[in-house]
């Protein structure tokens, strides 16, 4: 018994670390690519790239962990049964409930990271992300220009476009700027520029060796400057603050609240530690498998379990938001009917166990040849 656990254990650590550093590389491609292409097209700018995606992984972690340990439990027991060493634990005489407590010995650490990370850190990174969106907002034009792409600054004014950056970033070559004010357009070339920040703390964009090109739309006035130095003031941005969302809020306000939407956020968050649980007792039966079957399958049904568990929890928040469900009687319904499943996929297996018997003894001589032969 004492060499089964600890085989458990030590797979079932093994498989967690994987399965998690190959669900957060998912997230981090996904949401990269994302962010990059945003990068790309002028709507973030660039060193907003690492900020943003560390916040998204943090708010997406408790999810992530949560997913990592369902499929943990489910890939590791379906491998014993594949490969016959539940034959042994089943021919000993314990039955499939003997795999909770081990399970749950593994799962308890893992799932109070998740309710920690949900209750309070989910939270923080969810309010620090609009902070940083706000600020992001309120820069001016400059610092979502990207090199190679026009960018049209937010009161049309003004079209920017730049070929390159230095290595710092600090300096921009070939540098091109169309603007329409009073009725003329002007358009202003230079080899190089900069952006400094004067005394009374207003930015402007220092212009290098250029020309300027001004003049009145349908008609043929048209006027050439050449300078040395050209300095372009940028309009600073004041952006109105939208009231805090529910999913901003803090936990312990979330408790003393009394409006639906905050009760309906609190009862998301005490849904992901619950749901974890959950899902690691469903994935102990949804293990079993015919030996002489693949895992693909197992896996799939997994994961689009997952899906609808966490569907439906998102259906059951927007109804308590709506008022359509009790907030006494919240996601419970949810937790339940899938617990409910647990328990009849449990009986189902401890069920046909008086017909396992006859399988068994048909592939223990199997077992044995295998062993011989990896004797000799």
């Amino acid at each position: 018994m004492k060499t089964f656990k600890k085989s458990l254990s030590h797979e079932l650590i093994f498989t967690a670390g994987a399965l998690f550093l190959i669900l957060i590389g998912i997230v981090v491609a996904q949401r990269a690519g994302f962010l990059v292409g945003s990068a790309a097209k002028g709507w973030i700018p660039n060193d907003a790239i690492t900020t943003m995606l560390g916040f998204s992984l943090i708010k997406f972690l408790p999810m992530i962990m949560s997913l990592s340990i369902f499929l943990t439990v489910l890939l590791t027991l379906t491998r014993w049964h594949q490969d016959s060493e539940m034959v042994i634990w089943f021919t000993s005489g314990l039955g499939i409930t003997k795999w909770i407590r081990p399970i749950i010995a593994f799962a308890t650490p893992v799932i109070i990271i998740i309710a920690l990370l949900s209750f309070f850190v989910m939270p923080w990174a969810t309010h620090k992300i609009e902070d940083y969106r706000l600020e992001l907002k309120s820069r001016d034009d400059s610092s979502s220009i990207s090199p190679g792409v026009f960018k049209e600054s937010d009161n049309g004014e003004r079209v920017y476009f730049v070929e390159s950056f230095d290595q710092l970033g600090n300096v921009v070559k070939n540098v091109f700027i169309q603007s329409s004010q009073h009725n003329k357009t002007g358009i202003i070339v230079a080899s190089q520029g900069s952006r400094y920040k004067a005394e009374n703390g207003d930015s402007f964009i220092l212009l290098e060796k250029g020309r300027r090109y001004q003049g009145t739309p349908n008609t043929s006035e048209m006027s050439t400057t050449e300078f040395e130095s050209y300095a372009i003031r940028l309009e600073t941005k004041e952006v109105a603050r939208k009231p805090v969302k529910s999913d901003m809020v803090s936990t312990e306000k979330l408790m003393t609240s009394e409006n639906p939407r905050d009760k309906a956020e609190l009862q998301w968050r005490l849904a992901i530690p619950v749901s974890a649980i959950v899902l690691v007792l469903l994935a102990i039966p949804m293990s079993f498998v015919d030996p002489r079957a693949g895992r693909s399958l197992n896996l799939m049904l997994a994961i689009f379990i997952f899906i609808i568990y966490n569907n439906m929890l998102s259906i059951f928040e927007a109804w308590i938001t709506q008022g359509k469900i009790s907030t006494l009687i919240g996601l419970w319904p949810v937790h339940l009917l899938f617990s409910a499943l647990a328990v009849y996929l449990f009986y189902r297996r401890n069920y046909l166990l008086p017909i396992f018997p006859a399988t068994v003894t048909k592939l223990l001589p199997n077992v044995s040849r295998r062993k011989k032969k990896s004797a000799q």
